[in-house]
């Protein structure tokens, strides 16, 4: 097994729907919608769209900024994915943060998001990222041990979020 970060691919379309069940089942009503995505031309459609994402120039002023979004798969298994955002609004500065990730339930407590995290650093750091904001609910100690196992220097917390600089380099 050697996962690795990757574009969203139409190939894990099977993989990635199984996904979504599952982030479903955990907490239903989250995530994109199953049935638009099932056919197959459809999800090749919205995978070019998220391949695009880092491309577009939108406005930070409303809240949105570029981001690149990265699957992590083995093969034609999909495990999770990372968000990193190239630059950051006052709201996600205090609470959001550069790199996100998620692994799929089924294949959590594997070391999967510590190595997500790991293999993202380098990436955030090709686009001028340096270092990265990372967060994590105060609550959520899986997540709070990845980004320490990656170097994570605690900040002051904001709320109930967590807040932690990584060097990306």
């Amino acid at each position: 097994m050697n996962p690795a970060l990757l574009p969203p691919s139409a190939n894990l379309h099977a993989s990635y729907l199984d996904a979504l069940r599952e982030f479903r089942a955990e907490e239903p009503g989250r995530g994109s919608d199953i049935r638009a995505l099932a056919p197959r031309r459809a999800f090749a459609r919205w995978t070019a769209d998220l391949r695009d994402a880092a491309r577009l120039r939108p406005a930070p002023a409303r809240g949105v900024v570029p981001y690149t979004i990265l699957w992590y798969a083995d093969d034609d298994h999909y495990i999770g994915e990372v968000q990193i955002r190239h630059e950051l609004t006052d709201a996600m500065r205090r609470t959001g943060g550069h790199i996100g990730y998620e692994v799929r339930p089924s294949a959590r407590r594997c070391g999967h998001a510590t190595r997500m995290l790991a293999l993202a650093l380098p990436i955030a750091h090709g686009l001028g990222i340096d270092p990265a904001l990372v967060t994590c609910d105060d609550t959520n100690v899986a997540s709070r041990k990845v980004i320490e196992a990656n170097g994570g220097v605690p900040d002051e917390p904001v709320g109930v979020k967590l807040r932690y600089w990584v060097a990306t380099a």
